[in-house]
């Protein structure tokens, strides 16, 4: 299979830890909204250990996520929002991403959404994990974003989105990050 035809995988990271998250149920909605020649499997940053700068050994549950970000193609964020900005456990597993050799985000196309309770959907979350991915140097894509506010008015008791504006707002945001990764690859190529 050519690179030209070969699907691309993208790596998929939840921000929250709960297992009943929100964010959880939109990055696994938006895997399913794709279209074809995308494919999604989602990391776990869960066992991830503080990171505190001292000079240590790179952990084996950042490594195994660092191999899984230099395979995808492109990486999609789905950030809650805590207290006015992004959870501190992605911003703990960027910041251990970013000492891995290469780093893993330059080049690297992303793309986020974010699910809250509140009415904003994570807008502010998204504007400081946008300002990070300059820092790593990743191509981030702009527009459609998406922001699900209220989400739990948005999903069924199975975690399945249910509201129908929300599923086409995310179905424009994967069109449009497939278009932007197969820029990146013709660039590349």
């Amino acid at each position: 299979m050519s690179t030209a035809s070969r699907p691309f995988h993208i790596l998929g990271i939840c921000g929250s830890l709960r297992r009943q998250s929100f964010n959880l149920m939109a990055l696994k909605a938006a895997g399913e909204l794709m279209p074809e020649g995308m494919q999604l499997s989602i990391a776990s940053i869960r066992d991830i250990p503080m990171f505190d700068g001292e000079p240590q050994d790179t952990p084996a549950s950042v490594k195994q996520l660092h191999a899984q970000m230099m395979a995808a193609d492109g990486v999609l964020f789905a950030s809650p929002e805590y207290n006015w900005t992004m959870s501190g456990a992605l911003k703990n597993a960027i910041d251990w991403l970013s000492r891995c050799e290469p780093q893993p985000f330059a080049g690297k196309a992303v793309a986020i959404l974010s699910a809250t309770t509140g009415p904003l959907g994570g807008a502010r979350s998204q504007n400081d994990l946008r300002k990070v991915m300059v820092a790593m140097e990743a191509y981030t894509f702009n527009r459609p974003e998406v922001f699900i506010g209220n989400a739990q008015g948005k999903f069924d008791a199975e975690g399945k989105l249910t509201d129908e504006a929300t599923r086409k707002i995310l179905t424009q945001q994967q069109a449009g990050f497939h278009k932007l990764l197969h820029t990146l690859r013709q660039g590349a190529a």
